[in-house]
């Protein structure tokens, strides 16, 4: 690579010291983000709509003395709005939409930051799958082996991230849209408390109160200075998470103290957890009890046979409001303008009854005072990142006939992240292993709602004592 040539070397937080110290210049470090780009993105798909001239024209009208100063950084094509560019959502049917006429609040935040937006990643159609295969534009591949899927929703995001094009990007999570694609990739992946980061000034809640906007990076101090930077309610939001003690960038790396940590390998939905996952579980419990924690098998008394169903309910019926949502077609898509298994969850969805939704959201919110109840004795909770190794392109698939098998491959891949999207408590997966064909393996941390600084002291420990950052693959070699 030309150009700044150590690009790789940082995190956000470093490339933004180097800012700051006058050693490298904003331009230099987009240059050097667009050059890996164009280099990597052939191979991987992560970059589906490129802003470089946005980026430029930013760095040249002035960037806000933010922590984050000169950083290149990716927006996934969903949720976040852009004044004046196109947010397509992953989807043919809304491939058409128009610019947005204003940023959304987290991307005001992100510009306050210092960042420099010069993309959009891919993403699957409105966000309903765990892979990043969509018709508009092809599948995005897994930087580790790209016979296999990134993950998704965000797996453009992670992709790009994987492929050290830059050191983080954004993403959002309904039912592991984060985690799961960061497990795959070899990142840091933070699904924050519900209600950490505002959906103003356009919704008040995503997927009903599931989903929350964050981001994928490479370090866990990157992760919390990007909380600290976003966080806090909106105008008019409905509802707001509790405010923290202090930034979380001072908990990445404060000492934990002794936790109280609890694990467990029981997915909740009874899927069978691979080998890999379940022996990298079990060296991260070993090495939290070597680091002085607390720590013993246990599993959470919840009502575990409600998990996918109110997820289900949720899901497929703000799929159907979604699907109506295009702001100049004035109607829903017809059969074969989306893809079939939006269509077939949006059929589901047509069926929720209004008293089935009510049902749904009292569901839960009794799972999230049974997890109240269980960290009333635990400060944190282990399991694995995911169930199996990342499968190959095409097995999730989206134009299948299927829709009640479409959802069984999802959660026998992810089993463990849907259920924290529902209690609305912060979780986070860490690539803490590797597997004999050198794909990243990761283990879920999650705490109490409310509670991310518990998980950065802790994550920021398990990153000290088994570091990760030198794992690089062979694109990025």
């Amino acid at each position: 690579m030309k150009g700044f040539a150590d690009f790789e070397q940082y995190d956000g937080l470093g490339l933004a010291e180097l800012v700051q110290w006058g050693k490298v210049t904003p331009v230099e470090l987009l240059e050097a983000a667009i050059e890996r780009v164009e280099a990597r993105n052939p191979t991987v798909n992560a970059v589906i709509m490129k802003l470089y001239d946005y980026g430029r024209t930013a760095i040249a009208d002035g960037l806000p003395d933010g922590p984050f100063r000169g950083v290149p950084y990716l927006m996934k094509d969903l949720t976040a709005s852009i004044a004046g560019v196109p947010m397509t959502r992953g989807s043919t049917f809304f491939a058409d939409t128009p610019p947005a006429a204003a940023d959304s609040e987290h991307v005001k935040r992100l510009k306050r930051a210092g960042l420099v937006i010069f993309g959009r990643t891919n993403t699957c159609e409105l966000g309903l799958s765990l892979t990043c295969e969509p018709r508009l534009y092809g599948p995005t591949k897994n930087p580790w082996d790209p016979t296999r899927i990134s993950a998704g929703s965000s797996g453009g995001a992670a992709a790009a991230v994987g492929a050290r094009m830059l050191p983080m990007a954004h993403g959002s999570d309904g039912f592991g849209s984060i985690r799961a694609p960061a497990a795959c990739c070899g990142l840091v992946g933070l699904k924050p408390t519900r209600a950490r980061n505002t959906f103003a000034p356009f919704l008040g809640e995503g997927l009903g109160g599931l989903s929350t906007e964050h981001a994928m990076t490479l370090t866990v101090r990157d992760s919390a200075a990007l909380l600290d930077a976003t966080c806090g309610p909106g105008p008019g939001d409905p509802y707001a998470a509790p405010l923290p003690a202090r930034p979380y960038r001072e908990d990445a790396g404060a000492d934990p103290g002794r936790l109280r940590i609890a694990w467990t390998a029981a997915a909740p939905n009874g899927a069978k957890v691979e080998a890999e996952p379940r022996r990298v579980l079990a060296e991260t419990v070993k090495l939290c009890a070597d680091l002085g924690h607390r720590v013993e098998e246990r599993e959470p008394e919840i009502d575990r046979a409600a998990v996918v169903p109110t997820f289900l309910t949720l899901a497929s019926a703000n799929t159907v409001v979604n699907l109506a949502s295009h702001p100049t077609a004035g109607r829903p898509p017809r059969e074969g303008e989306v893809e079939r298994i939006t269509w077939l969850t949006a059929k589901m969805g047509d069926k929720v009854t209004a008293a089935d939704y009510v049902r749904a959201t009292q569901a839960a919110h009794r799972l999230g005072r049974q997890m109240a109840a269980f960290h009333a004795d635990y400060d944190v909770l282990l399991t694995p990142g995911l169930a199996t190794l990342p499968p190959k392109l095409g097995w999730i698939d989206m134009m299948m006939g299927d829709v009640d098998e479409y959802w069984r491959r999802v959660f026998t891949f992810s089993p463990f992240t849907v259920w924290f999207n529902i209690t609305g408590q912060p979780a986070l997966t860490l690539p803490l292993g590797q597997s004999p064909e050198g794909l990243p393996v990761a283990v879920q941390l999650v705490a109490r709602f409310g509670d991310e600084a518990t998980l950065f002291r802790l994550a920021a420990q398990l990153e000290a004592a088994r570091p990760w950052f030198g794992r690089k693959p062979k694109l990025a070699s």
